[in-house]
């Protein structure tokens, strides 16, 4: 379990950016993790007017007991952002020591699909949380059709790579 400073122990995952970009299908497979590692999971979504392309943000918060799914302004552990406009707009939500996971950590043109962007940055994500790759992969392989599975789980390991790339510098 990640070092969380919030009420028993709990860890806040705030996913940002705009409708289309998989914000909610991010946040649907950090909640499946989670869950399948056999934690308390709450998950809460804003959607504004994302059919068009407007803002989008997903809580997900777990641990060993979970009384609400909203994070607290201020108390996100990790922001993770996959549109550049919404970065500031976001960053409100983190709190002083909290990790941003901004949409260049990996850049959609070294990816083996642009759209991929979301599960590159889980996995960047995934490189500060506990949880071991089959459960990655086995959510992943879940929330995905089957012929997507070999070029997201590339771009998850480019993230994980990135973040860990980031960390050491």
């Amino acid at each position: 379990m990640p070092e969380a400073r919030g009420a028993g122990g709990v860890v806040n995952v705030v996913f940002a950016g705009l409708g289309g970009q998989g914000v909610i299908k991010a946040s649907d497979v950090l909640a499946d993790v989670a869950f399948r590692a056999g934690l308390d999971v709450k998950k809460a979504e804003i959607h504004g007017m994302s059919q068009r392309g407007g803002s989008v943000t997903s809580d997900v918060r777990f641990g060993p007991e979970v009384l609400s799914p909203m994070i607290p302004e201020g108390q996100a552990d990790f922001l993770v952002v996959l549109a550049p406009t919404q970065v500031e707009n976001n960053l409100h939500v983190l709190r002083p020591e909290g990790v941003l996971f901004p949409p260049d950590l990996v850049p959609e043109s070294s990816l083996p699909n642009r759209r991929s962007l979301n599960v590159a940055l889980l996995g960047g994500l995934a490189h500060h949380l506990p949880f071991p790759d089959a459960l990655w992969h086995a959510a992943l392989r879940a929330a995905l059709p089957e012929r997507l599975h070999d070029v997201n789980l590339t771009a998850f390991e480019m993230g994980r790579a990135a973040a860990r790339a980031r960390a050491a510098a």
